[in-house]
């Protein structure tokens, strides 16, 4: 569901430039050892990520996706043999998947596309069956038997557009969460990257609650707006779930007069979709939601959240959280700070602005 965008925002305003060395593209040598940029106060404050429990009260709730991210690219080849590379968006039941096909001419519905592992070793063989998705972008493929599985042994982790390395054993272990769970998403929810047992011990000690939503991160999240005006933008949509514990924890903290703090926007996004109603309610759905300024933010009071890329939908979520002025002057500070940019960079730590609409 669309949010009202406030009528002096356009495209352009969200822009910036970014030193393309600025672009990590690797992860810090240890998750927590990453830095934060700590902006709760008038001034920002430049700090290291296991900081992160001196900054928050007992009390005080963390809320995180525990999604997992599943090998979801594939490469492979039409019968014809013309390469073919596959992304996974979506696993469906009866063995079918929705997927995002490169290929030089569109296989046609009834055709196979043969997926190897890259290793010259065993491959399977897919159907084309047809177009699907929201708008018809995605291609529905069946597979020969558990997609999951298959992806495991065949495909490749989906790093972001902007690393320019081949996946490796590094990244099957640092493009994953600590505590991811649920297999399904194909872009890591990054903010949560920083987060190891250390510190989420110290959290422990400190009296800081947790709790968990998942909602599985799809390829969209790096979808270009193309359009000045921000109303002509169609959002990509994600699966979510938010449980009933996760809900109880939230109005807890509420009674005792504690603060929600969302990790990452994927967080953000399903909590505030799950409370579009005007109350929190547990469950499990679909959500094409886009914060924009002027977004009525119901359930998140402070946001941990990466660097986002400029002109992005993820820039314009953190504007309506933060406010847009405070947001490109962290931006700007940042950038003179040398911080490390998108999902394997650094992380600030955001106050809700009192510009954003509340509850």
């Amino acid at each position: 569901m669309p949010s009202p965008t406030h009528p002096t925002h356009t495209l352009a305003d969200f822009d910036f430039e970014l030193p393309a060395e600025l672009i990590a593209q690797h992860p810090a040598p240890e998750r927590s050892a990453s830095r934060l940029l700590d902006a709760t106060g008038a001034a920002p404050v430049d700090r290291v990520f296991r900081e992160l429990p001196g900054l928050l009260e007992p009390g005080d709730l963390l809320v995180f996706n525990d999604t997992r991210v599943i090998k979801a690219r594939l490469l492979g080849a039409k019968a014809s043999g013309g390469a073919v590379e596959a992304l996974v968006e979506r696993v469906l039941t009866g063995n079918e998947v929705l997927a995002h096909l490169r290929a030089s001419k569109s296989p046609k519905p009834g055709s196979t596309v043969r997926f190897a592992s890259g290793d010259g070793g065993s491959s399977f063989d897919a159907e084309v069956l047809g177009r699907g998705g929201p708008d018809g972008s995605l291609f529905h493929l069946r597979f020969p038997a558990e997609p999951l599985a298959l992806l495991e042994r065949h495909g490749h982790v989906p790093l972001p557009p902007y690393i320019t390395h081949a996946d490796s054993a590094e990244d099957e272990r640092r493009y994953q969460t600590v505590f991811a769970r649920h297999p399904g998403a194909v872009a890591a929810p990054t903010a949560a990257l920083h987060f190891d047992e250390p510190l989420l011990a110290a959290l422990r000690e400190r009296g800081v609650g947790t709790a968990s939503v998942t909602l599985h991160v799809g390829a969209g999240t790096f979808q270009p707006v193309r359009s000045e005006n921000l109303a002509e933008h169609r959002m990509h949509s994600e699966w979510f779930e938010v449980p009933p514990a996760t809900v109880e924890a939230i109005a807890a903290a509420r009674v005792a007069g504690r603060r929600v703090v969302a990790v990452g926007t994927t967080t953000l996004r399903a909590l505030e979709s799950a409370a579009l109603s005007g109350e929190l309610v547990a469950g499990a759905r679909d959500t094409d939601i886009f914060i924009t300024p002027g977004f009525r933010f119901r359930v998140v009071d402070r946001l941990v959240t990466n660097f986002h890329l400029p002109k992005s939908t993820l820039m314009m979520l953190v504007s309506a959280f933060a406010g847009h002025a405070r947001v490109m002057a962290l931006y700007r500070h940042a950038i003179a700070q040398r911080y490390r940019f998108f999902s394997y960079g650094d992380a600030m730590l955001l106050e809700r602005g009192t510009d954003a609409v509340s509850r």
